[in-house]
Order: structure tokens, then sequence, then C-alpha cells
């Protein structure tokens, strides 16, 4: 018999919550993930804990077996280095989102552009930022676009090394350590970064935010771009929302060494991939902006299928019900996830060998419909094995919350008790 081997896929965003009787994974139609709940132990799990709102950054480092409140080292350094921006200690790193605000009161209007801003747009509205000189030409900024209305800001100064320990410009997250946690109501303007210590550094690293911040206000104000989109009765992206900051990155042990098993990587966002980069995973890039949604799930689940016959795990991170879940659309989120069940495990199901396969089945945060943000609900954990005999009929959250997993505390148990549960040796 071939040796087994671990698929682990994360529904980006997909519970709903107990809050709500109307949950999304309890109202898709979804054959597929369904019949792998028939022989599997469920449970749930909170990824950081009672009462903590994840963002995906720390979930995720929690999802792979790392204590975030050990090893996170904010998400700006990850989201640098998924997205090759330049970046060494004593920089500072944030997570960037472009905005729309009315400029003269600094009230945003909308945090991600009516998530209409293409990723065309952005690269040329971040080439009008990138290289600003800052602090009287003794600092200046990288910034670089990524995926739609999400870029990063990495801030270098030639005198002094920069701390991450300012608070937030986007008000719709909250420091809370190194760890933001989003925010069910907030006052939507933008704010001032500020120093949390009484370091220069600190001190220093705020006053760069700030300047960086109102500067950027001026050049987007008139850009080309931005006058085509409001030609067009498009919102404009006239600000940047910063967020997360950091200025190292994570010592961790590789995830190959802590586990004993090669690891590979199938991720959609820039920080999931300098979430692996990080921790030692194999990274296998797909290029889903030049494919639509069915397609590039379809291509997903190939590529995962194949990574399997040479690496030991593969890591599947999936964002599709997340975006709806925050836009507070239910069918949108159903949709998603239906095209997921079909598309992606449709496509799975038919190429991998089940008998000699353990697949864990999870979410790295709940994004209830209702709230339109991130909550502290735990999420549904399933584990499946042919091996198992007495399974559930779906997977829910309330089929989850009966399962004889139990509860988990914390994310980060989910991987060492899944390999335990699924009799996957290592060589750790």
């Amino acid at each position: 018999m071939a040796e087994a081997r671990l698929l682990y896929i994360v529904l980006d965003g997909a519970p709903d919550g107990f809050s709500t009787r109307e949950r999304a994974l309890e109202l898709a139609n979804k054959p597929n993930i369904d019949s792998l709940a028939g022989r599997s132990v469920c449970g749930l799990a909170y990824i950081l804990g009672r009462g903590v709102a994840p963002e995906s950054d720390a979930a995720v480092m929690s999802l792979l077996g790392y204590d975030p409140e050990k090893y996170y080292p904010g998400r700006g350094p990850l989201e640098a280095l998924g997205a090759g921006v330049d970046f060494k200690p004593g920089n500072l790193a944030m997570r960037a989102n472009f905005a729309t605000i009315d400029p003269g009161t600094r009230r945003i209007i909308d945090r991600r552009v009516g998530r209409g801003l293409s990723s065309g747009e952005a690269r040329k509205l971040a080439e009008s930022l990138d290289g600003m000189s800052l602090d009287k030409g003794n600092a200046s900024a990288l910034f670089k676009a990524t995926i739609g209305h999400r870029a990063v800001l990495v801030i270098k100064h030639k005198k002094q090394r920069l701390s991450g320990n300012i608070s937030n410009t986007d008000p719709a997250y909250e420091r809370r350590g190194k760890i933001s946690v989003a925010l069910e109501g907030y006052e939507p303007f933008l704010a001032r970064a500020r120093p949390l210590d009484d370091s220069e550094e600190a001190r220093l690293a705020a006053a760069l935010v700030n300047e960086f911040t109102e500067r950027s206000i001026e050049v987007l104000r008139d850009h080309e771009i931005n006058r085509e989109r409001t030609s067009r009765n498009l919102l404009p992206a006239n600000a940047v929302l910063l967020r997360d900051a950091g200025d190292s990155l994570p010592q961790a042990e590789p995830i190959t060494e802590k586990f004993g098993l090669r690891f590979a990587s199938i991720v959609e966002m820039v920080v999931e991939r300098g979430i692996a980069k990080t921790l030692g995973l194999h990274d296998i890039p797909v290029d889903i902006e030049s494919m639509g949604k069915r397609d590039a799930y379809r291509a997903e689940a190939r590529l995962a299928a194949q990574a399997l016959e040479g690496f030991e795990a593969v890591y599947v991170h999936l964002k599709g019900p997340d975006e709806p879940g925050h836009d507070g659309d239910l069918e949108g989120k159903i949709k998603a996830i239906e095209e997921i069940d079909k598309h992606f495990f449709g496509e799975l199901l038919n190429r991998v060998d089940l008998d000699n396969l353990g697949i864990i089945v999870t979410s790295d945060h709940s994004t209830p419909w209702t709230k339109k943000a991130h909550s502290d609900d735990p999420v549904p954990v399933m584990i499946h094995s042919e091996a198992f005999n007495k399974g559930h009929k779906r997977f829910t959250e309330e089929e989850c919350l009966r399962g004889s997993l139990g509860i988990l505390d914390k994310g980060h148990h989910i991987l060492p008790k899944a390999l335990e549960r699924l009799g996957i040796s290592t060589r750790a």
C-alpha cells in the first residue's frame, strides 16, 4: 500500500457562526464536500482563542501548527515576502488597501474601492507612490500593488531602525499586541498612526506612515486612473489604508522539521504565499487572475493532485466565500461554496486515491454575512479517512458541533490532532 498523504483544505471565511440560522454551509448544495463527511471525525476550533476574531494571516500560521503569540511578526512583513518586495529587519512593512474617502473630512466611503479596482489599475496607481521620498530624503517608501485593491508598503530609513509597534490607519482593525482584530463597530474615518510605546523607533515609524498617507492622498487625487474612473461614475482609489505593521520576520522552525513531512502549498493571496515561504512550504504558483473562478478551482485541484505525488502534505487555501461574507451577500457566499464543491472538489475527487489520503477541511475564520466582518466564532473542522467507519451527514457548523473531535481551543492544535487521528507517521 502506498504511503499515506495529507491534503489540508481551507475554505476562507466559509462559516457564518452561530448568531444566525441562515448559514451558507448549511444552505449550499455541496455533495462532494458532504460525501467526505460520511467517513470523517468532526469538531470545532477557535483559531486564535475564544473572543478573538482572527485576520487570515495569524489564522493561517495557527492552522499550519504555529502559535501566533510566539511566531507572528505582524502581517506587513509576510505581505512583503509574498509580494517579492525587498524587506530587511528594521524596515517597516504594512498591508495596504486602496480605498475611497471624502478628501475634505477623511470619512471612508469604501475601504476597498467597492471591490471594483482592477489589478491593472492598482498597479498604475502604485507606480505613482513607489519610491516616494520621506523625512526630507532620509527615508523612502516601496509600494507594490498585489491583487485587486490590495497592496504592500515597505518604508526604509537611512539612519535608524523602525518599529512595527504602531497603530493602524485603517479603523476597521485594532492592534492587540502584534495581532490585529476586526472590529464590528468603528468610526469610519481615516486614522492617524500612533506609536504604541515610547521608543524613538515607534515614534519615527508613526510619523513616516502619516507623512506617506497625506502625500498619497495628494498624489492620488488627480491621478489619470481616478479621473477615468470618476468619468464612468466609479469610485476613485484616492487614499491608502494601512494596517498590521511589522519590522521583522518570524524565526520559526521549518514545517518539514516540525512535523517531519514535506509540505507544498497552493494559495491565492500574497500574505498566504509569504507565510508559506516563511515556514518552508514549497509554493506552487497558480495565476488565478488570468482565469475565471471555475477554471481556477479546476486548475488548483489538478495542481493539488499532482503535488501529492511528490509531497507528503499539501496545503490549499481557497479565498472564495470570504468576500461575499464581507459584502453581506448570503446568496453570493452560497454560490462561492457551491462553485468550490463542484469545480475544486469535483475535479479533485476524480484524481486522488482516497484509500491512501487523509483530508482536513476547515476555515481560517468565520465571516458571518450578517456582520460583514470576521467573527470570533469557532470554525468547523472535518478530518476524513476512508478507514473511519462512522461519520456525519454533512459538513456544517451544527454537524461539527456534535462531532467527536470536540471543541479545540486553538487552531494550531488541528494539524497535530489530525495527523494523530489519521495515523500519518512523521519523522519529527
